[in-house]
């Protein structure tokens, strides 16, 4: 999976467990793009303390990962529920494959 679409996948699901400081850096950084030097700036703390909290908070949210999976099991129903819809519409199930398209639509 790409870095930024892993990254991003993980702050979604455990990104409410960081401090209110730490989602502001990291929005910032990683999901804005924003530069380690602009953040600092704007939060009147140091570069290198930025990068250490950007760090930290992807350290943390791999631990959560670790632990609940929830990301993984997330990306494997996403994966099913794929492969349900192409099978449907492969055989012309359209009343399953509108369902399968609304559980896509929704994760």
């Amino acid at each position: 999976m790409e870095k930024f679409v892993e990254q991003a996948l993980l702050y979604d699901f455990y990104g409410e467990l960081l401090t209110k400081r730490q989602q502001q850096v990291y929005e910032a950084v990683v999901l804005d793009d924003c530069s380690l030097s602009e953040v600092a700036e704007e939060l009147d703390i140091s570069r290198q303390g930025v990068y250490d909290m950007i760090r930290r908070c992807n350290k943390s949210l791999e631990e959560y990962e670790n632990k609940l999976h929830l990301v993984e099991k997330f990306v494997h129903i996403r994966e099913k529920v794929h492969q349900i819809h192409c099978l449907t519409e492969k055989y012309g199930a359209k009343d399953i494959a509108a369902i399968s398209n609304e559980i896509l639509e929704e994760l």
